[in-house]
């Protein structure tokens, strides 16, 4: 059985405001996965449930063949929409940590992306512009052994020439055993290398395909889906 990630009748409030409604998803190894909607949307939510960040909700999930925990804490590298380090950080002191707290972490990987990626070894954090922190955080993400990746608007907010070499380096270095889940308001930039795509609205999965499929189906690109189906949300 190829599925990894099984999801049955989640619901979560902030308060009385309902974020996720009713999500039911099944989701396989050896697949990329566009999970897209607008702002507001409940993408980083769903993120932060299956990485175990958020606790608050109702329903069932399974991570492999457990429910969230420690054991599926170790199966999932999580890379977050916003910065999660101290500016005083580079790549040395990353190793050290990483190192430290994931077994599957290969520092060869890490050293080879960052190379790729053309970035400094040793820079600090703080001196690196937008588009270079989220090259740095993705290639920590990805120099994990993990069979999901959870990857979190890693093109928002940064100059086009960096989202080419960012989605380039996911598939470069993507195992294609594992399940790979990049959310974003941004498909057309991503729709070239998705298997699947799962539409959220309002907190409700609105549509969850194989892309080929859809492609057939409608006659349309994913990304004209998209806008279609959205066409009244800010994007």
């Amino acid at each position: 059985m190829d599925q990894i990630i099984q999801i049955k009748n989640l619901n979560k409030n902030y308060g009385k405001f309902p974020i996720l409604r009713n999500v039911n998803l099944s989701l396989d190894k050896g697949k990329i996965i566009g999970l897209c909607g607008p702002n507001g949307a409940g993408k980083t939510t769903l993120i932060k449930i299956l990485v175990g960040l958020l606790r608050d909700y109702t329903g069932e999930i399974a991570v492999g063949t457990h429910p969230i925990g420690n054991k599926t804490k170790a199966l999932i590298s999580y890379l977050p929409d916003l910065n999660y380090f101290e500016d005083g950080i580079n790549g040395k002191r990353a190793t050290a940590l990483y190192t430290d707290m994931y077994p599957d972490f290969s520092e060869q990987i890490f050293v080879d992306l960052m190379e790729k990626m053309r970035l400094d070894y040793h820079l600090p954090l703080k001196k690196m512009s937008k588009g270079m922190r989220e090259k740095f955080q993705l290639a920590l993400c990805l120099s994990r052994q993990a069979e999901i990746y959870l990857i979190d608007e890693p093109i928002a907010g940064v100059d086009p020439a960096s989202r080419d070499l960012i989605i380039e380096t996911i598939l470069r270095t993507y195992n294609e055993d594992a399940l790979m889940v990049i959310s974003t308001h941004l498909i057309q930039d991503i729709e070239p290398v998705l298997d699947e795509v799962i539409f959220l609205k309002e907190g409700e999965v609105s549509l969850h395909e194989n892309c080929d499929d859809l492609r057939e189906r409608t006659g349309q690109s994913v990304n004209e889906v998209f806008r279609e189906e959205f066409k009244w949300s800010e994007n």
